[in-house]
């Protein structure tokens, strides 16, 4: 690469949620990047799809078909890379309800993907950093949404605002370690877990796009390219921040 401190030529990133979006985004830039990159998913096709992706561009790409939940599956997985740089633990699922209508079932299935499943995949990628002498980076994934809240996103929201307090935790007691952890809140992405209301979708992206002041929803791109730059030297002295791709729609302080 041109840039040397984007460069992750030698290292090995492992991205949850590959299959898709801004999964597959992500392990396709930092691959672009140099890196050597484990792909995990539920869905076997798309995981299937994102490393033959990266394969035809000339990159290096293993798949391993999990669910994050299965904390022993990804232990194994993550265990399998050796030596591990990079943890981009993307992976979660939507979930829309009112507050006065949300089952136990609804906030144990969200909580287990979007917060049990990060705090799995930042577990195991320390503990390998650490015994291996790495100075690596863990990448969460928040939302704007722990900025906003909406009407429905309950589950969502409260599960990405703990995702938020388990990067800060982390920073703090993995950075004696020389590892950074951050977390990226993106604003609205077209991907498909978005994109699937047909014309109402249509008139979400459009209210959305309204709202930034750059006039257009995010893409899954716009991410990845936050992520690499988490992931990379050029945010050596980065760790326990919450970036914010959203197009401006949220500016706090």
């Amino acid at each position: 690469m041109g840039l040397p401190a984007y460069d992750l030529t030698g290292r090995t990133a492992f991205v949850t949620g590959a299959g898709s979006g801004i999964g597959r985004a992500t392990a396709v830039l930092l691959a672009e990047a140099g890196a050597t990159v484990h792909c995990a998913d539920v869905d076997e096709q798309g995981l299937h799809e994102t490393a033959t992706l990266i394969k035809d561009q000339g990159g290096t790409a293993l798949g391993h078909p999990l669910d994050v939940t299965d904390r022993a599956r990804l232990q194994q997985a993550v265990a399998s890379c050796g030596r591990l740089d990079v943890m981009a633990a993307v992976a979660g699922i939507m979930h829309s309800s009112p507050v006065l209508e949300t089952l136990d079932e609804d906030l144990d299935r969200v909580l287990n993907v979007n917060f049990k499943g990060v705090l799995y995949a930042c577990q195991e990628a320390a503990r390998s950093m650490i015994e291996n002498g790495v100075r690596g980076s863990v990448v969460t994934m928040a939302s704007g949404a722990i900025d906003s809240g909406g009407p429905g996103l309950l589950c969502y929201s409260a599960a990405k605002a703990a995702v938020v307090q388990l990067t800060k935790t982390l920073a703090t007691e993995a950075g004696p370690h020389g590892i950074r952890v951050n977390a990226v809140a993106p604003g609205w992405i077209r991907t498909p877990m978005t994109d699937r209301h047909g014309e109402r979708q249509a008139h979400t992206e459009a209210f959305m796009a309204r709202l930034s002041p750059l006039g257009r929803v995010g893409e899954p791109e716009d991410i990845a390219h936050a992520v690499l730059y988490l992931a990379s030297d050029a945010s050596a002295f980065t760790t326990g921040q919450i970036l914010r791709p959203n197009g401006g729609v949220a500016m706090p302080w």
